[in-house]
């Protein structure tokens, strides 16, 4: 079925690479900025055919593409480019109406004189460089409008607040190092957020140089969004979404026309006391952006797993949340079962204290007598109080009084309160309070009926019920019952992951995946890879199909 959706999507012979992986991370990307709504984790409601070819049109027009409704060359490139973290399509419950090219009436700032502050520095360009980019930045703003900016020199809070932040950083918008998504802003308004500028402190920053990622542009960019400006689709517009290179000296740089008319829509035009010089009005003909030949050569393949084929090595509810942990990453699902970021972020930049060459963790539960986070990994563990690290850990194993040489699986039982360490088809009960096993364990974990050997791993949720997973599966157990509910197993990828469709773990590859003597990934061809029973999106496309419609 997943060749289908290559071969409708236009895939196929496209030279962008058609692997499951592939198709699953450009639909990621849809949904991520703003193109498709998720996927219903409910209803297993998917897109249809219809909705992705209008998505990949939005999104071509946008990009000023031409529009194909197939992802081509020139479109599956325009994705891969470095670019803002927010979303493109601000929609209102996915109805798709876009919202205005400007904040709406009480998303924008009630004063006009604002401070701004860098919270954080990156390791270049130096600090007195960085501010004084940053000046510039919000002086490109202020010429065109009725606003002013100054450093704030005091201890309060500043209006504008720039951090050089990596990884996952608490506010559900995780940088993906080199690269990538290069800084995001949150419009004005009320809330902790409100004025605060994040940029990727892993991205290689430079100023008005053809290598590296341009400070100035960047900054500029996300600066609009701290005033309430959403993205522009209109050509060389510094608040288009990707990243377009250096834009020239800071001192001389003027906003295009398109972002001109944006800011004083909000703000008005510059008010200018009499006798003072005027600033030239900004010229006619779109501002000539500087593309980089290529891209920076210092930007490396991240390893990510892909979440909708791995096995994960550990599954857990951390403060109501479901985190998924692969190799050093994770994924998080919210009490809502919304996922908070398609991309993963990385283990150590979250919990403060793991060893930086560990590969994987085994298990992880929060304690239920103290709200403690415990991580495992072989025969050793780690207690957290929130993100970091007790003093004195790492602890063996062996203070659990587990006779195992380590732990597949670990939760907390809702029902009982205690604590379930498995290892393959054995099972014990540990009281937090007492810190001992409980006499008569272990046992055979099969004692819950209707579930496989060997899971992976358990948890207990905010629903009241019990979660068992192995490999790409999992069970539901209702609260209390020893016994798997009838309908089970399902598809961790479709129901937590918001895939499409699920597929077998990739193999490990001697060379390049998928990739034939004709140097292009396409496993179109006989025999390539076979996914899992065709569910709605792909019933669609199979119709669609036979139908002869396409």
């Amino acid at each position: 079925m997943m060749i289908l959706l290559a071969g409708i999507l236009g895939l196929c012979g496209a030279g962008a690479g058609s692997s499951a992986r592939d198709i699953s991370s450009r639909m990621d990307w849809l949904t991520r900025y703003g193109y498709l709504p998720p996927p219903d984790p409910y209803s297993a409601q998917q897109q249809t055919l219809d909705g992705l070819r209008e998505a990949v049109k939005t999104m071509q027009r946008f990009a000023g593409l031409r529009e194909t409704g197939i992802l081509d060359r020139d479109t599956v490139a325009m994705m891969d480019k470095p670019r803002c973290s927010l979303p493109d399509i601000m929609t209102f419950g996915y109805q798709g109406h876009r919202r205005k090219r400007y904040a709406p009436s009480g998303s924008v700032w009630q004063k006009r004189h604002l401070t701004w502050r860098v919270e954080s520095f990156p390791i270049f360009p130096s600090q007195e460089t960085t501010k004084q980019v940053i000046e510039g930045a919000l002086l490109a703003w202020s010429r065109e409008s009725n606003l002013d900016f100054s450093q704030s020199t005091g201890a309060g809070d500043a209006d504008l607040r720039v951090s050089f932040v990596d990884g996952s950083h608490g506010d559900g918008y995780p940088f993906d190092g080199p690269g990538g998504t290069l800084g995001h802003a949150f419009f004005p308004g009320v809330g902790a957020s409100a004025g605060a500028t994040h940029m990727d402190a892993d991205e290689h920053w430079t100023y008005n140089e053809a290598e590296g990622t341009d400070l100035f542009a960047v900054a500029v960019h996300e600066f609009g969004h701290s005033l309430g400006l959403s993205h522009s689709s209109a050509e060389n517009s510094i608040m288009k979404p990707y990243y377009q290179g250096p834009v020239g000296d800071h001192r001389r740089y003027r906003l295009p026309l398109d972002d001109v008319q944006g800011i004083q829509a909000l703000y008005g035009k510059r008010i200018v006391p009499p006798g003072a010089d005027v600033p030239p009005p900004p010229p006619p003909a779109p501002t000539q952006h500087i593309i980089p030949p290529r891209r920076p050569t210092y930007r490396p393949n991240l390893p990510f797993p892909d979440r909708c084929s791995t096995h994960f090595d550990a599954v857990a509810n951390i403060r109501g949340e479901v985190f998924f942990f692969k190799n050093r990453y994770f994924w998080r699902v919210q009490a809502t079962r919304q996922l908070v970021s398609l991309n993963p972020a990385h283990l150590g930049r979250f919990w403060m204290g793991l060893p930086p060459d560990l590969p994987r963790v085994d298990a992880v539960y929060e304690r239920a007598n103290d709200s403690k986070i415990v991580f495992i990994a072989g025969t050793s563990f780690w207690v957290f109080k929130d993100t970091l690290v007790e003093p004195g850990y790492p602890r063996p194993l062996t203070d659990f009084g587990l006779n195992t040489d380590g732990v597949d699986g670990a939760f907390v039982w809702k029902h009982n309160k205690k604590t379930y360490f498995f290892r393959h088809n054995r099972c014990w009960r540990f009281d937090e309070h007492q810190g001992k096993v409980e006499p008569g364990y272990p046992k055979n974990s099969q004692m819950w009926e209707g579930l496989p050997p060997d899971v992976d791993d358990v948890i207990s949720w905010t629903d009241g019920h019990s979660y068992f997973f192995k490999g790409s599966q999992y069970w539901k157990v209702q609260d209390g019952k020893m016994e798997a509910e009838p309908g089970y197993p399902r598809s961790i990828a479709m129901n937590w992951m918001y895939c499409a469709t699920s597929a077998p773990p990739p193999p490990e590859p001697t060379e390049p995946e998928g990739r034939d003597q004709r140097g292009c990934n396409c496993p179109c061809a006989a025999g390539a890879g076979i996914i899992a029973p065709p569910t709605g999106l792909m019933v669609a496309f199979t119709l669609s199909l036979l139908r002869g419609t396409w």
